[in-house]
């Protein structure tokens, strides 16, 4: 079977794991810290909060920004269903940008006329741009609106650990309060389950690790009471969650790092192939910005279903017959039975819809060989052979 993507482990990545088991410490250890202050330095950002899933890093991140009941979140419809639980679970109202019909990500323009044309009351408190299957929105752009406009950013980078931005790392949170990454198994790399959220905010990292710690610290430099220097003493301070990272994952993500480079390497090679052997055909890719380095946790293709002898459903179901475990990434979720219930319908975000019917992921994964990405091509292609 070739899934879209899956997670590349070898020996030292299971010796990591064993070496935790046999220690004293499988959570609350030394690895977490570890693997917070090696993934910072990578990406440049002061701050690291580790955690069990990206989704709970999205749901720190509205919380240590102090989302609350009725605040407007803005976001993509094209994306997971966490870029929006995270705002719900706080009692926040979601609404939605569309995407670019070329880069596939937020729209800047049509989120500056949004801004431009809704009412005061209504503009948002927080806005979640999502890197579509690696490659970096455009956060300058977005950095400057939030400054007109008083908005905080999130960036939902659970697709694009190890990207770049006009050279700079996405995580380094330069045009951002707060960035999120995920290290689920298809991701760059994994920890299992896992996230982090990273800031160069002392006061927004503070709140994410007390919230991630059942609202709990035992920082004395955060207490409330002073003075209280005893070593069993700790403080509540606010209601939170267990969203702790725990070491076996932590150790696991610490020997994936050592790759990380070389993982994103054969995901762009994979990607450029698969361009090589499509471009002839009425296929369109992702297009990636000059500026950007997209980390391709995704490869993407979408069809001129015009041009074709067969219907989107009998492509999937063909190629998924033969082992290619082909996706879509994603249906809109502005069309989803929760989001109706609120008001939704379709045609309101057509270019998220209209990419919802024609794109495919396909595999690309480190461990995907050459060979295989030129037979899944020649699969593809014959779809247009009369």
């Amino acid at each position: 079977m070739f899934p879209f993507s899956k997670q590349s482990i070898n020996k030292k990545d299971i010796s990591s794991v064993i070496k935790v088991l046999n220690s004293d410490y499988l959570t609350q250890g030394k690895q977490v810290p570890k693997f917070e202050n090696k993934i910072i330095k990578l990406v440049k950002a002061k701050y690291g909060i580790a955690v069990n899933s990206g989704s709970s890093a999205l749901h720190l991140a509205c919380l240590a920004l102090g989302l609350r009941k009725n605040d407007n979140v803005w976001t993509v419809p094209n994306t997971y269903a966490a870029t929006v639980n995270c705002a719900i679970n706080c009692g926040a109202i979601i609404d939605f940008v569309d995407i670019d019909s070329t880069t596939w990500n937020i729209s800047t323009e049509k989120l500056e006329l949004k801004l431009r044309s809704v009412p005061k009351k209504k503009l948002p408190k927080i806005v979640i741009p999502v890197h579509f299957a690696g490659q970096p929105t455009e956060q300058k752009k977005i950095w400057y609106l939030s400054k007109k406009y008083g908005f905080k950013i999130i960036e939902d980078a659970s697709h694009s650990f190890g990207a770049r931005h006009f050279n700079e790392p996405v995580g380094s949170c330069k045009w951002s309060d707060i960035t999120v990454f995920s290290f689920h198994p298809v991701k760059i790399i994994t920890t299992a389950e896992g996230g982090i959220a990273t800031t160069n905010s002392k006061k927004l990292a503070d709140a994410m690790q007390i919230y991630r710690n059942n609202g709990i610290t035992k920082n004395s430099n955060l207490f409330v009471f002073k003075n209280k220097n005893l070593p069993w003493y700790y403080e509540q301070q606010t209601h939170g969650f267990n969203f702790r990272m725990n070491d076996i994952s932590a150790a696991l993500g610490l020997s994936q790092l050592e790759r990380f480079k070389k993982f994103i390497k054969k995901r762009n090679a994979i990607a450029n192939l698969y361009k090589r052997q499509l471009n002839n055909y009425p296929i369109k890719f992702q297009k990636i910005l000059s500026y950007n380095l997209s980390s391709y946790h995704l490869f993407v293709i979408q069809f001129d279903l015009k041009k074709l002898r067969y219907s989107y459903k009998e492509m999937f179901e063909k190629l998924r017959s033969k082992n290619i475990y082909v996706n879509l990434h994603y249906m809109p979720i502005h069309c989803s039975p929760y989001f109706k219930k609120k008001g939704f319908k379709l045609n309101q975000f057509p270019v998220s819809e209209d990419y919802s019917l024609r794109s495919m992921s396909v595999p690309i994964y480190f461990d995907l060989k050459i060979k295989k990405v030129i037979q899944i091509s020649n699969l593809i292609k014959d779809f247009f052979k009369n």
